[in-house]
């Protein structure tokens, strides 16, 4: 298909009321770790490293480590020229997550915190000044340090009604200010091995081992808080809605696109077997409200024996979210061959594809996998979506005039609008867009800066050092054209 007719299917193809924005997390994005009240949590005790398992985790702050987290790119300082600069992109939709332990310091206060609460008033009230719709985390890959140090995070039980309580204060407190909420980022992550630390389990070999390292990965551990996970969402969708009546309350999934590397049928069987445990695993049991068949016989033959209580099955019914939401960045393949050349992902490692292009982060680029994965999502379970991260890490240039030429994630960003309008002609009832890292923030897999996805500069380097100053990318004007044509102009 040419590019004519390509655009011209992504102008007849977006709604009018369709949602274009971008997306940032707490953790990477606000810094002020100790201010306001704020107490601690697992992000604010990792170090910067230069790949996910070289980060480390210490369990207290060490003199003169590199904690990312603690200044980020300061938007607890900077919200109001930030949220400025989205509104000059003319975004509709901003996708950010509230800091636990900003309201909830310790995770188990008797009463939260009136300064955290605050915090976000101000930041809602300077969205709705711009006209812009927030779309909020509740939990992004961060708890309080002190529910993963006394509990052992989402492996303990009793941190579902911590989590529940967290959601009841800012339900009540931001109900007029906020309608679309995501109980908990890309859940699925607690499937594969780094998922122990994302569930704030400190202890994954019941002692005081603090590692990022997948070696230190406990099957039976993550798909308990897993479990733990799951009723605390379908507790705060039914809670949800029974505070405001308007809410609508999504699942956030990290969508693992894999292709079988050959037509041979066991490659083909290993692709739909990943696609299941990785992806349909978790989103099964948030929009259906059930355990699928496959996940059974995964944990019985992994010998995976869940703890469950009289009436989960009846929370995990009554809990079912109300849209799908979900990460695309890339694509890989599979096979059942050994030896077989590997490939980066999003948290995730696959077989190199040979008809795709990489990034310099391994990371291979591919907008078709975005089309084909929105059908197949939306032929699955006919929700609403939304696609609330997707972009391309990149090393910027800054030029002598200022100016920072990023053409090549234009074209990346370019060719995947395209993808989402195909599946909006496909049939899919996609309602919005928000592509990740709309400011340069800190990486959540190595704590780097370098490895940049903004349209908006951040001067900041990998050893925290820079002025903060916030400057336009090229690909600032190319996103603010998409969004003023609502998707019709892609040059």
């Amino acid at each position: 298909m040419n590019k004519n007719v390509n655009v011209s299917v992504n102008n007849r193809s977006f709604p009018a009321n369709f949602l274009w924005g971008g997306a940032t997390a707490a953790n990477q994005l606000e810094g002020g770790f100790d201010a306001g009240g704020k107490g601690l949590s697992t992000a604010d005790v990792m170090t910067a490293g230069t790949h996910t398992v070289s980060r480390r985790i210490t369990p207290v702050l060490e003199a003169g480590a590199n904690y990312p987290s603690h200044e980020a790119v300061d938007f607890y300082h900077r919200y109001e020229e930030d949220i400025a600069l989205f509104a000059e992109m003319g975004f509709k939709v901003f996708r950010m997550s509230i800091a636990w332990s900003r309201i909830f310091p310790n995770g188990d206060d008797a009463m939260p915190s009136e300064e955290g609460l605050q915090f976000y008033d101000r930041v809602f009230a300077e969205l709705a000044k711009h006209g812009i719709e927030p779309l909020v985390t509740i939990s992004h890959y961060e708890a309080p340090y002190h529910l993963a140090e006394a509990y052992n995070g989402w492996a303990d039980r009793r941190t579902i009604d911590f989590y529940v309580r967290y959601c009841e204060v800012i339900f009540n407190r931001y109900k007029h200010s906020v309608k679309y909420w995501l109980t908990f980022n890309e859940i699925n992550i607690l499937t594969m091995p780094f998922g122990t630390f994302m569930a704030g389990a400190m202890k994954p070999e019941g002692n005081a081992e603090l590692t990022a390292s997948v070696q230190t990965d406990n099957e039976q551990l993550r798909y308990q808080a897993l479990h733990h996970q799951f009723i605390a969402s379908a507790r705060a969708v039914k809670l949800g809605h029974e505070i405001h009546k308007d809410f609508q309350i999504g699942c956030m999934i990290a969508y693992m696109c894999s292709y079988p590397l050959t037509c041979n049928p066991e490659d083909v069987l290993l692709a739909q077997q990943k696609d299941n445990l990785s992806n349909f695993l978790c989103s099964d049991v948030q929009v259906r409200g059930a355990y699928p068949g496959f996940a059974l016989r995964y944990f019985q033959e992994k010998q995976i024996e869940l703890q469950m209580e009289e009436g989960d099955g009846q929370i995990l019914k009554e809990g079912c979210v109300d849209f799908y939401t979900f990460s695309y960045y890339s694509s890989t393949c599979v096979s059942a061959a050994p030896d077989q050349e590997s490939i980066g992902g999003n948290m995730s490692l696959g077989l190199k594809n040979p008809y795709l292009q990489a990034s310099a982060w391994e990371w291979q680029i591919d907008p078709q996998g975005l089309r084909w994965s929105l059908n197949n999502i939306y032929n699955r379970y006919g929700l609403p979506m939304m696609v609330v991260e997707n972009g391309l890490g990149a090393v910027d240039t800054v030029e002598a005039d200022g100016s920072i030429k990023d053409n090549y994630r234009i074209d990346y960003l370019r060719e995947h609008v395209r993808a989402m309008g195909e599946a909006l002609a496909d049939g899919v009832d996609l309602i919005g867009y928000t592509s990740w890292g709309c400011i340069d923030l800190v990486s959540a897999g190595t704590g780097e800066m370098k490895k940049r996805y903004g349209f908006i500069y951040v001067d900041k380097d990998n050893e925290g050092k820079g002025t903060l100053d916030r400057s336009r990318k090229d690909s600032f004007f190319w996103y603010q054209r998409v969004i003023a044509s609502n998707g019709a102009e892609l040059e």
